[in-house]
């Protein structure tokens, strides 16, 4: 009997290999999503301004990205017209402040933010940052987040792609279709995911499990 149930369980073993070597090689070119909710990126003298001199952020959880991760801070963010509360703050702090929001809060909080990739700031508007301890009126940093690829050198050789590089991708289900304007971010630090804000994502019901591929 024992013999039986270990000879059982190797054959178990086996076929579970088999299956992930058959699913990882059907889905070689298919990359792993990213849904991402508003958030903001603070600078450390914002950080301290917000929640206190002696203030470390405090990690929640490890996001995709290597180093990064969302912190148990939130804030509120205020526009003309209104605010938003319990913005979730991402670590490490940044050399500038950036506050990513949907598209839609352009209405809540009374202002017409730009698409812009991460760090090109320049020209975007202000907003006000309230925190436990105080308050910050940045004069620009606030976005919406263009839709992008985060990726390798290694996978972006392989995907026949190169920073900076424009692409369209294709998402399959029931309500899936063509993104258009998705930027590549390759670099040696990053890994291949996806990332795409909630409003972008259940537009096209898109999920962790959902596959993504480049078109060109």
């Amino acid at each position: 009997m024992e013999n039986f149930e270990a000879v059982l369980s190797m054959l178990i073993e086996e076929v579970k290999k088999n299956h992930s070597i058959e699913k990882s090689c059907s889905d070689i070119n298919s990359i792993p999503v990213g849904v991402s909710n508003r958030h903001v990126h603070l600078s450390a003298e914002d950080m301290k301004a917000l929640f206190g001199e002696n203030h470390e952020l405090v990690k929640l959880k490890e996001l995709s990205q290597p180093g990064q991760y969302a912190c148990k801070e939130t804030i509120t963010i205020c526009g003309p017209k209104g605010a938003i509360e319990k913005v979730r703050v991402l670590g490490p702090t940044r050399n500038k402040t950036q506050v990513e929001v949907l598209l839609g809060d352009s209405y809540k909080l009374g202002l017409d933010m730009p698409i812009r990739i991460s760090g090109d700031l320049k020209g975007t508007p202000g907003i006000t940052l309230v925190g436990p301890k105080g308050s910050v009126q940045i004069k620009e940093g606030l976005v919406v987040a263009q839709r992008h690829i985060h990726m390798n050198c290694k996978d972006a050789k392989r995907l026949g792609v190169e920073d900076g590089e424009i692409v369209s991708i294709e998402v399959d289900g029931e309500r899936g279709g063509i993104y258009s304007n998705v930027a590549i971010r390759a670099n040696d630090s990053s890994l291949l995911e996806f990332h795409v804000d909630t409003e972008e994502a259940n537009a096209m019901n898109i999920n962790s499990l959902s596959k993504i591929k480049i078109k060109k």
